[in-house]
């Protein structure tokens, strides 16, 4: 340890004095959901279409066909994947370059990408990404301008706890990043000017598997 941090950490220790016995805190807010699994999937659909994300129902043998509709419509034509992304979900129409190490460079010369994804949350509309075989690492969702993502029916919680509940053993055993998505990237500046695209994909495209 340098002799730095040890300076810091016994400035710290002095000024925080004795330790002090933890304190209870009331945990009053909702930790599990109540609705039924069409209200949840019907909730989530709400939400994500509040930030002008494209979200679509689709058979769970009727992804690949889904993707290449969506690709086609969009202009789409070379899609970036991770490795492990599963065949069925593979549209034969579309040019699709695993990522084996793309550059920032060459995420940024593709059209999009396509992933799966770990968890969604229907009271925020928000889709959980953890770098997970089906998702890729974070730079392969946030370069590309078009993410199609793929959020299978039965992933979808109702409440943020309960997604926190199930990533917790992720994060603490298998150490993986967690990324959070709430449609497509957008800021806006002190006059409320929205802007589109610039801390991630432009356009969200969302495939709800059943």
């Amino acid at each position: 340890m340098s002799a730095a941090r040890e300076a810091i950490l016994a400035r710290i220790a002095a000024a925080v004095g004795e330790a002090q016995p933890p304190v209870s805190v009331a945990r009053e807010y909702r930790r599990a959901g109540q609705l039924a699994p069409a209200e949840r999937v019907a909730l989530f659909f709400e939400r994500v279409g509040e930030y002008r994300a494209d979200v679509r129902r689709v058979a769970a043998d009727e992804v690949a066909g889904a993707v290449a509709d969506a690709c086609r419509e969009l202009g789409a034509r070379r899609l970036a994947v991770p490795v492990a992304l599963p065949a069925a979900w593979r549209p034969t129409e579309v040019e699709l370059v695993e990522d084996t190490g793309l550059t920032p460079r060459e995420l940024d010369a593709l059209d999009g990408v396509l992933t799966g994804s770990t968890l969604a949350i229907a009271e925020t509309g928000t889709i959980v990404l953890t770098a997970g075989p089906w998702e890729g690492r974070r730079a392969l969702t946030l370069v590309p301008d078009l993410h199609i993502c793929v959020v299978e029916e039965a992933r979808i919680v109702e409440l943020v706890p309960e997604a926190i509940a199930q990533l917790s053993d992720l994060v603490a055993h298998e150490r993986r990043p967690v990324t959070l998505v709430s449609g497509p990237s957008a800021t806006s500046d002190i006059e409320l000017s929205r802007v589109e695209g610039v801390h991630g994909p432009r356009t969200l495209v969302v495939l709800v598997a059943s």
